[in-house]
């Protein structure tokens, strides 16, 4: 099971001061579970591993399965949390080589719609030239700008490469249930597709279809997946004394309450970084509302101790850092002795490079908090479905719970709307003729 260590919290935080927290954190969960809190009804991730039946994940599975056999690319047509939970478990399963190596027994995954970069889409299009591809589109509306736009290209090419018999086979909606265009595209065009919960917003979504069908696509075992993330379940419903989530949600909160407004999630192993980048809008948009939050931030460790390092290490003091640390790596290589030895590093020879990392953490993080940088180390045993389930469970939980101690309401994002309303006038979109006006003025 996945541990958590904040004794380095100290002296900013104590263990009595998170233990002080109890009753708060027992009312923030006793509204989670009733369904008291603020945006209440987006409260289905709550128990969402565990109604994830067997059946639904062989369904999953069978529709995987058609994709892996008709195709030699797959694109994964999304934005925000129709994407990055996907990716970051692809991600972190995949050989760091998958796109130099494919040896054609797994499709490659490729990720579009969450960006409007003409070169980007272009490239891509032109990369999908020579290749058996098909399309998930992942989208509630199916008019989010990003990846409507995608869709309508990829869509386009797949039927004209492929026939519209084929693009039927191998196009999967993943949408509302009965509302949007992308529900009516789907049923206008036969495809196959399943639904995302209406009380699951998309930071949430991972075990839902979003991400639970491409990840199956790319060859990993979702059911495992979702195991560990039931496991997580069961453990984060506990009280304070027995909860990870809990006490992580307490201990943010704590800090945050003595002026540590950035947390820098590390991690010290490649593979990690887009877990950063879902957590990071996991966190970001679930908290930051109302002039409050705590503002996310990332960075892969070592390679950022040569550029990040300098600032974390003796910067502005309202930071604290969560590591994420894997026990256990997948392979073995030892570090090679060298008879000239000019880098003088013999003393390392015959170690593991796993170990010389694994010091490096501990260097790193005893410097840190030398340097008054309270320290969280979360420590999953490896880098495999289950612990990634168990992960991503345990920060939905900790986010849910540090959102009622903050007062905010986790499950809302109407920032996210400034940007598209000017984004539309500018554009001149109909039904938005006095934003337009009111913005040209205001341009001059």
């Amino acid at each position: 099971m996945l541990k958590l260590d904040i004794r380095k919290a100290a002296p900013v935080v104590s263990a009595a001061d998170i233990e002080a927290l109890a009753p708060r954190v027992a009312e923030a969960q006793k509204a989670l579970e009733a369904g008291t809190c603020p945006g209440n009804d987006f409260l289905g991730w709550l128990h969402l591993p565990s109604s994830i039946s067997a059946e639904f994940i062989e369904e999953i599975k069978a529709t995987a399965a058609v994709l892996r056999a008709e195709c030699d690319a797959v694109v994964v047509a999304g934005i925000g949390g129709s994407y990055l939970g996907a990716k970051a478990v692809i991600e972190a399963l995949s050989n760091s080589f998958q796109w130099l190596t494919n040896d054609g027994s797994n499709p490659t995954i490729l990720f579009a719609g969450n960006n409007i970069g003409e070169d980007y889409l272009y490239e891509l299009t032109a990369y999908l030239r020579t290749k058996r591809f098909g399309v998930i589109n992942i989208s509630k509306s199916g008019t989010t700008t990003e990846t409507a736009l995608a869709f309508r290209l990829l869509k386009k090419q797949c039927e004209e490469q492929r026939g519209k018999d084929v693009a039927r086979k191998v196009i999967v909606a993943i949408t509302d249930a009965k509302r949007g265009a992308a529900r009516t595209c789907a049923d206008k065009e036969g495809y196959k597709s399943f639904v995302i919960p209406d009380n699951v917003g998309g930071r949430f979504s991972v075990l839902t279809p979003v991400g639970l069908l491409p990840i199956a696509v790319a060859g990993f075992d979702i059911a495992q997946l979702v195991a560990g993330a039931q496991d997580m379940e069961q453990t984060a419903a506990k009280p304070l004394a027995e909860n990870p989530a809990a006490q992580y949600a307490a201990a943010r909160y704590a800090l945050y309450t003595q002026g540590k407004k950035i947390e820098i999630l590390a991690n010290y192993q490649p593979k990690l970084h887009f877990i950063a980048e879902w957590w990071k809008q996991l966190y970001g948009e679930s908290e930051g509302k109302d002039n409050k939050g705590i503002y996310p931030a990332s960075v892969d460790l070592t390679t950022d101790l040569h550029s990040m390092g300098q600032w974390i290490q003796e910067g502005e003091r309202t930071i604290f850092e969560t590591v994420i640390s894997v026990e256990k790596s997948e392979h073995s290589l030892l570090f090679p002795s060298d008879d000239e030895n000019l880098d003088g590093l013999n003393f390392l020879a015959g170690k593991r490079v796993d170990e010389v990392n694994k010091m490096a953490e501990l260097g790193t993080q005893l410097a840190h908090v030398d340097g008054g940088v309270p320290n969280i180390r979360i420590a999953i045993e490896r880098l495999d479905a289950y612990h990634l389930g168990q992960l991503i469970y345990f920060f939905e939980r900790a986010c849910g719970i540090h959102c009622q101690l903050l007062g905010v309401n986790a499950f809302n994002q109407p920032g996210v709307e400034a940007y598209k309303k000017n984004m539309f006038a500018l554009l001149g979109k109909p039904g938005y003729e006095k934003e337009t006006e009111a913005i040209k003025a205001r341009l001059g």
